[in-house]
């Protein structure tokens, strides 16, 4: 059997499947490409979503000559060879570089010209969202779209054409499994299904189960109990209930849940609903994830009961949760504030505050803001004391 996954790598915008948000009839991403209208542009998203894929569909569409990089091999001379070559062109080639969150600032500073002058089409895939990596002027020069995990009804519908175009016999268990199992990667999916068939013409699950014992990452399992019992755990801590919390672990736990996924949950947690109301919830939840990566099943079980034990019976406050979330939304309305002069770099009239005893009166926003509200729970209550006599010292 001939490598699944590439047999049936898409080759037209409709044979894309679980990205309606971008591709419908009406889609954004659609009508940019169509209408040769798209600019350098950014794809993030889980793997096996299709972004690749998307990429060389847009470059066949398009006519343009196609190159694929990875940022964490690419090299600089690579490029301007490209570009050299396609100077006194009429079609630019389209460049895609895959994992674009690598890309040294360096690299950026190399594309940088060329995007500029749109001596060819750039883009870039990552299952990290690379706006945090990618420098401002290249945001100021690109889109950054998400691509969502290929949803269960589209993975099995996918999977039954497949299985039928190739004529495997597949167990009905088995088809639940290989969709469920690979968590929304259409690849992995594939490549299951392949390595399975290799070794027998009849799919069980029990053959699935031993080439891949786990579900491969966060996500969902058989309907989608891995989504309701994580979220059950989560409540369950949230609600300070250690009994039910430390239930809902172990059913994870023997679903195949993987330990890194579970402790990055936690971790999460340990922020969101306890912040600083208990600090080192936070560093216990660290440690937590560092040592599941290290130690793994069974012992890694341990671990994580420990820690769900400490979260659920911590004292719990989303205030730097809301904080954060209130500030964004203000950005993302447009409510921007400039930064006042006597706070900018090498300014000549900033107070230092150690000057002053550890704290002075002086503006650091042009308006006043109040994001943060503390409801004083565990330790909040010490850190608005100390809050509160700091800034009141000199008052």
């Amino acid at each position: 059997m001939s490598n699944l996954a590439l047999k049936y790598r898409p080759k037209t915008l409709d044979d894309i499947i679980g990205q309606e948000h971008l591709l419908s009839q009406n889609g954004v991403l659609r009508k940019l490409i169509k209408s040769d209208a798209l600019p350098h542009t950014f794809f993030w998203g889980p793997p096996g979503s299709g972004k690749t894929s998307l990429a060389r569909v847009i470059a066949d569409i398009l006519s343009r000559p196609f190159y694929e990089m990875n940022a964490t091999t690419l090299k600089i001379e690579d490029l301007r060879k490209i570009f050299k070559e396609y100077a006194h062109a009429l079609q630019k080639p389209l460049i895609f570089i895959d994992e674009v969150h690598r890309l040294s600032k360096n690299q950026q500073e190399v594309l940088l010209p060329f995007m500029e002058n749109n001596a060819a089409l750039i883009i870039g895939a990552s299952t990290e969202n690379p706006y945090y990596s990618l420098t401002a002027a290249i945001r100021s020069r690109s889109h950054t779209l998400a691509l969502k995990s290929i949803d269960n009804i589209y993975a099995k519908e996918y999977l039954f054409s497949i299985i039928k175009q190739e004529k495997i016999s597949v167990e009905e268990d088995a088809i639940e499994y290989l969709v469920f199992s690979s968590t929304g990667d259409v690849r992995a999916m594939l490549n299951l299904l392949e390595s399975a068939h290799a070794v027998s013409d009849i799919i069980t699950v029990e053959i699935l189960k031993q080439i891949r014992p786990h579900v491969m990452q966060a996500g969902s399992s058989e309907s989608e109990s891995h989504y309701e019992l994580t979220s059950a755990m989560i409540k369950s801590i949230r609600g300070s209930d250690i009994n039910a919390s430390i239930y809902y672990l172990a059913r994870l736990i023997e679903g195949g849940e993987p330990a890194e996924f579970l402790a990055r949950r936690l971790a999460i947690l340990a922020s969101e609903d306890i912040g600083n109301a208990n600090p080192p919830a936070l560093n216990l939840a660290s440690s937590t994830l560092n040592i599941v990566k290290h130690i793994g099943y069974p012992e890694a079980r341990i671990t994580l009961s420990q820690l769900v034990i400490y979260l659920a019976s911590s004292p719990k406050s989303n205030a730097a949760y809301l904080a954060i979330n209130k500030a964004m939304a203000m950005i993302e309305a447009g409510e921007i504030q400039q930064i006042p002069k006597h706070i900018k770099t090498n300014a000549k009239n900033y107070k230092y505050p150690h000057d002053f005893g550890g704290w002075v009166a002086q503006s650091y926003l042009t308006s006043a803001l109040h994001l943060y509200e503390t409801e004083q729970i565990g330790f909040e209550k010490t850190l608005w004391s100390w809050h509160t006599k700091i800034s009141s010292k000199n008052n």
